[in-house]
């Protein structure tokens, strides 16, 4: 009986701790993923280093193919099918895209709205053909009437992130 109660014990003790560690195989390739009582990491680990806000990711990637850069920013949206990308605010109250590098990783499939973000990776100005604005779109759970409302492609700033830390 001491043996059994000494156990529970050791096993009450062992999963009390605020961090955990969990490691899982993706599509391609493992994804760790680490949660603590202030913070959740995706994809690659990183170090909150040398951080940038969207404005100055924005003045960074003026005029240039693509930037590397760590960015802390608040997320407007998020995929509610995968979690395979997240909407941030920008400075001049637009949004960006980020997706994850080759699907390697994806954020919890829940309300993510207003939550602050720090990610590492590249920033880049693309086309956004009129499938893909949809594909989003639909992703988000926007009403057909506004999904069929999109009708041209757009140019805008997108991020690629090798890593995440949801706070």
């Amino acid at each position: 009986m001491n043996k059994l109660l000494l156990t529970c014990l050791a096993a009450s003790l062992l999963f009390s701790c605020n961090q955990t560690d969990k490691v899982t195989q993706s599509a391609s390739g493992i994804k760790n993923e680490t949660t603590s009582a202030e913070k959740q990491t995706f994809g690659a680990a990183f170090t909150e280093e040398n951080v940038i806000n969207t404005s100055a990711l924005q003045e960074l990637a003026q005029g240039k193919d693509s930037v590397e850069a760590v960015v802390s920013a608040e997320i407007v949206e998020s995929c509610q099918s995968k979690g395979c990308w997240m909407d941030v605010k920008l400075a001049d109250k637009s949004t960006m895209k980020v997706t994850f590098r080759d699907y390697g990783f994806f954020l919890p499939v829940e309300d993510l709205k207003g939550r602050k973000i720090i990610f590492k990776g590249t920033a880049k100005r693309e086309v956004i053909s009129v499938e893909d604005q949809r594909h989003y779109a639909k992703d988000a759970g926007k009403p057909e009437n506004e999904i069929a409302a999109i009708t041209a492609p757009k140019e805008e700033l997108r991020f690629v992130a090798d890593g995440v830390i949801l706070k």
